[in-house]
């Protein structure tokens, strides 16, 4: 069975080793991701952090998604079907048109960290200050259900680390379960059961 990780940029991530995870499986991750990691693909949505990545040079070496390549640039538009869908899920649902059968979610944590902005990234260009008020996670929620609705024989795993928060339509999913961070992490570093 293929498998993937996606990678969202919620704080329950933190410390996970990248280049070990990318040794077991595919690697998809978003946004300002690439500054410190080279996924084996990387989303971004947003046009302001999207024309940075691909004005760095990044999309001419790597894989790199996005709704509005610039021509020359090397990146690719992204699946059609989600066009208006974020990075996050996004970045899910190319894992899947991938053919990978099961997709681990790591950061997705999609709720507050103490009710505040709870993302790896905060404070830096093109994300709101530290301690701002968290996003607003119901468009995330409800792309990853039809994803998941896409998909009917993917099986997908949120992993889910102290900040990640517990969303009751995420529970329903019949092709979506929920891993404790730790369990993950058995699993990982003893190459069990992943």
């Amino acid at each position: 069975m293929s498998i993937a990780f996606v990678l969202g940029n919620g704080i329950s991530r933190s410390g996970l080793d990248l280049i070990q995870l990318q040794s077991i499986a595919p690697v998809y991750g978003c946004n300002a991701l690439y500054r410190e990691f080279t996924p084996s693909a990387l989303i971004a949505t947003d046009l302001p952090i999207s024309e940075q990545i691909q004005h760095s040079g990044y999309s001419i070496k790597n894989r790199f998604y996005t709704r509005t390549p610039i021509p020359g640039y090397g990146a690719y538009p992204v699946l059609a079907q989600y066009w208006s869908f974020s990075s996050g899920p996004l970045a899910v649902a190319h894992a899947a048109e991938d053919q990978c059968r099961k997709i681990y979610m790591l950061g997705f944590d999609m709720g507050p960290a103490e009710e505040q902005f709870n993302n790896l990234y905060a404070g830096t260009e093109f994300y709101k200050k530290l301690g701002a008020v968290s996003t607003f996670t119901g468009n995330w929620i409800r792309q990853i259900i039809q994803v998941a609705n896409d998909y009917p024989a993917v099986e997908f795993v949120r992993v889910q680390g102290e900040t990640t928060a517990k969303i009751k339509e995420l529970t329903v999913i019949k092709n979506l379960t929920h891993l404790p961070m730790l369990e993950f992490r058995n699993r990982i570093n003893n190459k069990k059961d992943i």
